[in-house]
């Protein structure tokens, strides 16, 4: 999104298969935007900030929430009007949290009581704010950054739970001045990011590291399976998202991160993970392990990974603060909950969370994934480690975010 609102030509190398990241690119192609595919490397011809095009007809989001809410970020900023929308899935999902601001900069949306479609009329330039998120969500935040590119002055965001700063890096990397930092806020510290419109850049080229969510699988499979160790190179290791391998280590196994190097402002590095002989026994606690507070925004796609993980932990694990689980491509408390209850497991679910018991002796079962990748994902790890068959229903969704994940797995366990 950011290449095509450059001026010139952006190579991006490793763009992943996703369903999600194929839904941008189609969407920005029928914004008028240029893209050339050679395998895992793409060629943005960027239109420049005022550049696109109105689109013929609507903008299918396919399943991704980021491309809806980040693309409306963009279109609020276009003189033009569009429509996007999406799966049932994403159709059912809260946008009134991006409405709001967007409307507050002078766009006007129509939407279906504040969900997709959202048919978007935008204004140029849009009026400058500063805008203090009502939910952590990296989603919003990007959504009023990109918008902030077309405003009139500083666009500034505020957010008391620090969420990713993937959007913050790559405007930065692409040479738009962003500003960050912590200030006083009503008598509370809290993180901010803020950018100055209207601005105008120049491509970059872009190398994307692996992403640490789709390799979060594959190390808890390791660390899951005793006399198992695994090592993945190239892994995305921003602070932001690599607390997924922080809990690991507070949960007692063997993590260990090499070679971090930095490349287009975002840190990787190689992870390895050694499997238990036994049930760990995190260190400094009093069971339940608890997972609240700060750490959620950052771990919010790891989460229903981490109560499998969490099941053959001593004492088990509690995740709570983490309502906005409910609002996900399915409800994943309530997902997580059913599917760990249906392979032995004892769990308690809350409004804004779960608690399992473990070590817990995990069964094979029929899993419902609801279409929800992440799900579907988790649960194959259960499946590993449980005694008998795990079928999981609709496990064709992991396309969505990692169509090459079964075949992956298949050939580690072979």
């Amino acid at each position: 999104m950011v290449a095509a609102l450059a001026e010139g030509s952006s190579q991006i190398t490793n763009f992943s298969t996703s369903q999600d990241c194929a839904a941008t690119l189609a969407c920005l192609e029928q914004l008028g935007v240029s893209i050339e595919r050679d395998g895992s490397d793409l060629l943005i011809h960027g239109v420049g900030l005022n550049g696109l095009r109105a689109p013929a007809g609507p903008l299918d989001c396919r399943n991704s929430g980021t491309t809806m809410r980040l693309l409306a970020g963009i279109l609020a900023g276009q003189s033009f009007k569009t429509e996007l929308t999406g799966d049932a899935s994403l159709r059912s999902r809260p946008m009134q949290r991006i409405i709001e601001p967007l409307e507050m900069m002078g766009a006007h949306i129509s939407s279906h009581e504040g969900r997709a479609p959202l048919a978007i009329e935008g204004r140029q330039p849009l009026h400058a704010i500063t805008y203090k998120l009502l939910v952590a969500s990296a989603q919003v935040k990007s959504c009023v950054l990109l918008a902030g590119l077309n405003a009139d002055g500083r666009t500034e965001v505020i957010e008391n739970d620090p969420t990713r700063d993937h959007t913050e890096r790559m405007l930065s990397y692409f040479g738009i001045p962003v500003e960050t930092g912590k200030a006083e806020r009503e008598g509370e510290s809290a993180s901010f990011a803020a950018v100055s419109g209207p601005v105008s850049f120049m491509a970059q080229d872009v190398s994307i590291p692996g992403d640490i969510s789709s390799a979060a699988y594959f190390l808890a499979a390791a660390a899951l399976m005793p006399g198992s160790s695994i090592e993945i190179g190239n892994v995305g290791m921003n602070p932001t998202r690599a607390s997924f391998l922080n809990q690991l280590r507070a949960l007692g196994f063997d993590v260990t991160v090499s070679g971090t190097r930095e490349e287009s402002n975002e840190p990787d590095g190689a992870v390895s993970i050694h499997g238990a002989e036994e049930p760990r026994h995190p260190a400094d606690f009093q069971p339940p392990f608890l997972i609240d507070g700060l750490r959620i925004a950052q771990l919010i796609d790891e989460l229903p990974l981490l109560a499998v993980v969490g099941s053959q932990i001593e004492g088990g694990l509690e995740i709570r603060d983490a309502a906005e689980l409910r609002v996900k491509e399915s409800d994943r408390i309530a997902t997580t909950a059913g599917g760990l209850r249906a392979m032995g497991a004892e769990v308690e679910e809350f409004d804004d969370g779960l608690r399992v018991t473990g070590p817990a002796r995990l069964r094979g079962a029929e899993i419902d994934s609801h279409g929800d990748h992440r799900i579907a994902m988790a649960f194959s790890i259960a499946g590993l480690i449980a005694e008998g068959k795990t079928e999981i229903k609709d496990a064709d969704c992991v396309a969505v975010s990692f169509p090459e994940f079964f075949g992956l797995l298949n050939s580690l366990i072979e």
